[in-house]
């Protein structure tokens, strides 16, 4: 057992083949990465898996991960943030996620804790679809993206947003959590 989750052996990464920890959360991730392809339609080199986002909060600084995004065109049109419990605690800090990933915001976040998914409007954060069913599929992707405002996040948004995935992400997680890096303190003003 390594940090707080319990390895259960090998399995194989539907998206890349890459052999990854077994482990009741990554079961979760296998069968959302599973649902994008078979049912969703997209392929394989459409979606990126495991994605290191780094945040500030002062010279504070710490690194995540981004289960999946979606890339259609050239853009991110999608990400899929996982976290086991209540999805509607995790509205925010996905949304904020969506703001730093990409230079632009992102269209369309979904939230899921594996049982159960909340689609949100990555500009307005509104609830726009529950369960599996309402993520979008490879051609509503393609509508969504094509009629979407790719303006660059200002530097201040940036700021602000990091704090919030700082805050909800890192500074309040299990010190044991290995799937979360605390990073050492930067120099700063």
């Amino acid at each position: 057992m390594t940090g707080h989750h319990l390895i259960l052996g090998e399995l194989s990464d539907a998206v890349t083949g890459e052999v990854l920890a077994d482990s009741h959360d990554e079961r979760y991730r296998q069968k959302i990465a599973h649902i994008l392809l078979a049912e969703k339609g997209f392929t394989k080199t459409e979606i990126t898996p495991r994605i290191p986002l780094t945040v500030a909060a002062g010279n504070r600084r710490g690194r995540i991960r981004v289960e999946f995004a979606v890339s259609f065109d050239g853009r991110i049109g999608m990400m899929v943030r996982y976290g086991p419990g209540s999805l509607v605690t995790r509205h925010r800090p996905a949304l904020a996620m969506s703001r730093l990933l990409a230079d632009h915001q992102i269209p369309v976040v979904v939230v899921t804790n594996g049982e159960d998914a909340d689609v949100l409007d990555g500009f307005s954060g509104n609830v726009t679809g529950r369960g599996f069913g309402a993520i979008p599929t490879r051609s509503a992707l393609a509508r969504i993206v094509a009629g979407a405002s790719f303006a660059p996040i200002s530097p201040r948004q940036v700021d602000l947003e990091a704090r919030i995935v700082y805050c909800y992400e890192i500074d309040g997680s299990c010190p044991c959590d290995t799937e979360i890096c605390r990073l050492t303190e930067t120099e700063g003003p």
